[in-house]
This record gives C-alpha cells, structure tokens and sequence, in this order.
C-alpha cells in the first residue's frame, strides 16, 4: 500500500468465513503495528495499536490500546466475499480508490478485559496486551445493550464536566496529572464496497453479479481519558 507521504507499507488481511471475521495488519510509518478486526456476528470492530515505547523516558517497550467500536452494515465488505479475494499480484502498489473522511471519536468508556468475551470472543486474543487500556463509547454501548450485552463490563470514564481542569494532554506540562490523549490512525487501503456488474442474456434479460471490490482509506482519532500523561508520550505539541 502507499502511504501519503510516498512510502510503501505492507498490509496482511485474513478472513474466517466459519467465524465471520476479518482482519486486517498494517504497520504505520512511525513504526506503530495497527490492526483491525470486524466482527460481523456481533457488529463489532477492533483497532488495536501497537506503539514503539520511548525507553529514555521511562516508558515501556510499548504500549498498547485497543477501541471497540459499533461495526455498521457495508462498512466492510462481508467475510465470505473477502475469503475469496484471490491477489493475483502480491508485490503490486495498492492505493485506495476512495478517501473517506476522517472519522473523531471521543471514547468515554472503559471496557473490562476478562469480561469483554461475551461481547466479542476476539477480545480476548485481540486486546490481551492492552488489558488495562480498552476503549469504547457511550453511543455504542447502548446498542450493544438492547442487543443483551452485559453491561457490567463497561465502566464510564471521567468526563471534562466531572473534573474541569481535565485538559487535552498537549496542553498538560505535568507529566503525571490525568488528561486527555489523542491517539489517530490510518487504515490505508481497505476492501469497503462490492462491484457489481451487469450482464445480458440471450434473451435480453439484464442480470448483475459481483465483479470485484471498491477499495477505501479511512482515518480515524480517538480521544480518550488517561490517568496520566506518561501514558500518552506521542500527543505533544511537535
């Protein structure tokens, strides 16, 4: 795939069609590992982030977070038609036909790990490094719970209203107050839409049938509340 600023990233996609699950790896240019998983059955989508950790400044190796978010109808393309995506070119530079706008979503809730099973059984294999650092919002928490979600796994965050000098963690100068974190990515190059063509028998009668896939970028920004700025390195003022 090629990335905005020219260089090229490899991106790996796997389907389950028995599990109706995709995913979807990519490493972004500042070396940060992203990954998406969509799971269609119970209308979820994972993104979790692997990022490099500053070690001169007391951070660990890396820090990962996970968002949780509402899978919606047609985002994706379904599991079964990405299981028989067939790359006929594997070295080929990819570049999305469509750029979607970029989508901020503020993440006020805390999802509890050895909990989060029941509202996706790929949380646990998913987000097992992020434990502590799972993320969700309060929109999506109510559909999941007129779906028959546990709610007892989902704890609400501080809010700006609940403390008033909660600040964005760029504008923080204490490293160990809590605040807000920022943290954006890119999913470069995505299979969102089928193509379908049309074709006309013998007899005049049009029929259509898929022909291949529409690809997209999207980017998304998650705010998010931190307990403390170390938690939150890479969201300073550059």
């Amino acid at each position: 795939v090629r990335l905005p600023g020219g260089q090229v990233a490899e991106e790996s996609l796997h389907a389950d069609s028995g599990a109706d699950c995709i995913s979807l790896e990519l490493r972004e240019p500042d070396g940060a590992l992203v990954t998406l998983t969509a799971d269609f059955r119970q209308e979820v989508k994972i993104f979790r982030a692997l990022i490099l950790g500053e070690l001169e400044r007391g951070q660990s190796q890396f820090q990962a977070l996970c968002f949780i978010t509402r899978l919606h109808r047609n985002e994706i393309i379904p599991s079964e038609s990405m299981a028989k995506l067939r790359q006929k070119n594997p070295r080929t530079v990819r570049q999305a036909e469509e750029v979607r706008g970029l989508e901020h979503l503020r993440m006020d809730v805390a999802v509890n790990f050895s909990k989060g099973a029941q509202l996706s059984s790929h949380i646990h294999n998913v987000c097992a490094e992020a434990k502590e650092a799972i993320y969700t919002r309060e929109e999506d928490v109510k559909f999941w719970l007129e779906k028959g979600v546990d709610g007892s796994m989902f704890e609400v965050l501080p809010q700006t209203s609940d403390l008033p000098d909660l600040q964005r963690c760029k504008l923080c100068t204490d490293r160990w107050k809590p605040c807000i974190c920022s943290y954006s990515l890119n999913i470069e190059w995505y299979p969102c839409m089928l193509k379908y063509c049309k074709t006309r028998d013998a007899g005049g009668k049009v029929s259509s049938y898929k022909c291949g896939i529409r690809s997209c970028q999207k980017g998304y920004t998650f705010d998010y509340y931190v307990p403390q700025k170390q938690l939150c390195l890479w969201d300073e003022e550059t």
